[in-house]
């Protein structure tokens, strides 16, 4: 059982809030009052929750902007994305549930909203790419006088959109004198909720586009760009590092190698020798047969294998799921990597088990940050303590890019 939320899966979804609530994102008393409200009742009562204080809290928006208050209003309406936000996690999966687009719609909505009602409005952007566009957002330095000032891109990992990033890091680096740029790639935010692209391993394509449309940006330093992934975006800003030359640093946060180390061992668990595991073809049926009574029998497995993970990638079998996870292996482009880069870890965080064999093999300038639970950071992405992520990682990127 969870700490606030009968389902530990709810307890999960919920618990990203935290990261939030120090950068204009939902609060606590919210949070147990979501979970008061869900009680004993399952994903559809968790989404209503969700939905009933977001929807709360845009109403005293409006109300709040027709008494004149714009700022309050923006506030309000910022908050009430993350509340949105968090309400469609139980509905992943393909094909996409109504609910979770609608949500997903009033999400951006509000997001739009307080954004262009913030001291510095800000308006939503696109960025050619592939035939399509990406939906993204510059958020400048909170103070910077016009002058040029280093760009921080913020990448998101498996099931992150905007509003995430903004919440967890570009408020932070905004404050800190950063220009930020965030944006939702393929397998994220709209890509994939409304234009249904999957995720896609070679990021390094995906962030030359995000870098050729930022040096058409105001005020933007081509010497000084950053880019920041966390989740799995440790993995793709890696290995956007490792093909995309124009970057000055990179941020993995934490600083995994991909999915292909993870998915051999899950093969291996199902008796596989682990010389066979990566030969699919070979295996029988039987196998993924088990496996998916594994994956189905645990509601944690089945969400984020079945739900998220065929959707994402664009798969619809354990079989492909696999195959397509092997491709995300930074392997020996970790050595094609210049710029200065800094890995973190976590040390209750799982996939932060390969950090230091990839801090090994890289050749560039490389720093370790190192995050634990006496810190109250010691999950995946510190997300109980933010602040102090967000503080280290831009006293780093600070003492490269000389920022001040």
């Amino acid at each position: 059982m969870g700490l606030l939320f009968k389902n530990d899966l709810h307890e999960a979804f919920s618990s990203w809030a935290y990261a939030y609530i120090p950068y204009g994102g939902v609060d606590f008393g919210e949070v147990e009052a979501v979970a008061e409200a869900v009680g004993e009742g399952d994903d559809i009562a968790f989404v209503d929750a969700w939905m009933s204080a977001a929807d709360r809290i845009a109403g005293e928006a409006e109300a709040t902007l027709s008494a004149g208050h714009r700022l309050s209003a923006s506030e309000l309406f910022l908050r009430a994305a993350c509340c949105y936000g968090l309400s469609y996690h139980p509905l992943f999966g393909a094909p996409v549930h109504p609910r979770l687009k609608a949500a997903f719609g009033r999400q951006m909505a509000a997001f739009d909203r307080g954004l262009s009602l913030a001291a510095e409005p800000v308006a939503p952007m696109r960025i050619p790419f592939d035939g399509t566009t990406l939906p993204a957002y510059f958020i400048p330095a909170a103070v910077h006088g016009g002058e040029m000032r280093p760009l921080l891109i913020l990448t998101n990992g498996y099931d992150g959109g905007v509003t995430d990033l903004y919440f967890a890091m570009a408020v932070a680096a905004s404050r800190r004198g950063y220009h930020c740029l965030v944006f939702d790639g393929p397998g994220q935010g709209e890509l994939l909720i409304e234009q249904g692209v999957p995720l896609r391993p070679d990021w390094e394509n995906v962030v030359r586009p995000v870098v050729d449309f930022a040096l058409g940006l105001p005020g933007v330093d081509p010497q000084r760009i950053a880019l920041y992934g966390w989740s799995l975006g440790g993995y793709l800003a890696l290995r956007a590092a490792s093909g995309e030359p124009r970057l000055s640093a990179c941020i993995a946060d934490p600083g995994i190698s991909g999915m292909r180390k993870g998915v051999l061992e899950f093969i291996a668990a199902l008796g596989v020798p682990e010389d066979k595991a990566a030969d699919l073809d070979a295996l029988d049926d039987a196998i993924f047969d088990t496996g998916m009574s594994i994956v189905n029998a645990h509601p944690d497995l089945r969400w984020n294998i079945v739900q998220r993970g065929f959707w994402v990638q664009g798969t619809s079998t354990l079989r492909d799921f696999v195959r397509s996870s092997l491709a995300y292996d930074m392997g020996e482009r970790l050595a094609q990597i210049r710029c200065p880069t800094l890995l973190t870890m976590a040390d209750l965080d799982r996939l932060s088990a390969s950090v230091p064999t990839v801090h090994d093999a890289l050749t560039c300038p490389k720093h370790l940050l190192q995050f634990t639970a006496a810190e109250g950071a010691g999950m995946h992405c510190e997300m109980s303590n933010r602040p102090l992520a967000n503080r280290r990682i831009l006293d780093w990127l600070d003492g490269i890019f000389q920022n001040g």
